[in-house]
């Protein structure tokens, strides 16, 4: 995959977060090897491998949607969009940064006391091993919708007079190269090829 350019700190701060969460998948496989091995060989199961993996999973999560939005790479109806007069585009693009905020600030509105009030008493899962669970993920789901409105109003900035790319269906297709030389001539020596 070729990775969209950076176009402003924003970007830069999304891409190292992703960076990081790139790697957590793989932390998160470990713990789990590391929990197999210990309950089935040694017989000695763990406490928090099972916390852990959900804590990280949680954050993993989260912070996926904003590098897939700062790589325009999230689902669009295309067969639309590339229909519509440039103006039109524009409409869409307009009505789309609208619901990605209105959304986003409802959220931080209705769950700003929620998540303050558990991170200020430092809530936790109330497992044995008893990580702060609800203390953490509840403020960054917050600050993650926070962060995709800014993303989103900085892709719209970027983007705003950059030529619009041209979708083609064909383009999903995994066709093997060699087929497009058995239809063309030969460019090499003017022969065609045998069919």
């Amino acid at each position: 995959m070729v990775e969209h350019e950076v176009t402003g700190w924003l970007d830069r701060i999304t891409i190292v977060i992703s960076r990081v969460a790139m790697w957590m998948p793989a932390f998160v496989v470990a713990i789990i090897f590391y929990e197999v091995f210990v309950r089935y060989v040694l017989g000695a199961p763990t406490l928090w491998v099972n916390e852990m993996s959900l804590w990280v999973g949680g954050g993993i999560y989260l912070t996926a949607g904003l590098y897939a939005l700062q790589q325009r790479s999230h689902i669009r109806i295309f067969i639309l969009y590339d229909l519509a007069p440039r103006w039109l585009r524009r409409v869409f693009d307009l009505m789309s940064l609208g619901c990605v905020c209105v959304f986003a600030f409802a959220v931080v509105w209705g769950g700003f006391g929620e998540a303050k009030a558990k991170l200020l008493r430092w809530e936790t899962f109330g497992t044995a091993w008893d990580p702060p669970i609800p203390a953490t993920i509840k403020p960054l789901i917050l600050l993650t919708l926070v962060m995709l409105a800014l993303q989103s109003i900085s892709n719209l900035i970027h983007d705003w007079n950059r030529e619009p790319a041209a979708h083609d269906p064909a383009d999903d297709l995994d066709l093997p190269v060699h087929l497009n030389t058995l239809t063309e001539p030969s460019k090499s020596d003017g022969r065609t090829p045998n069919r």
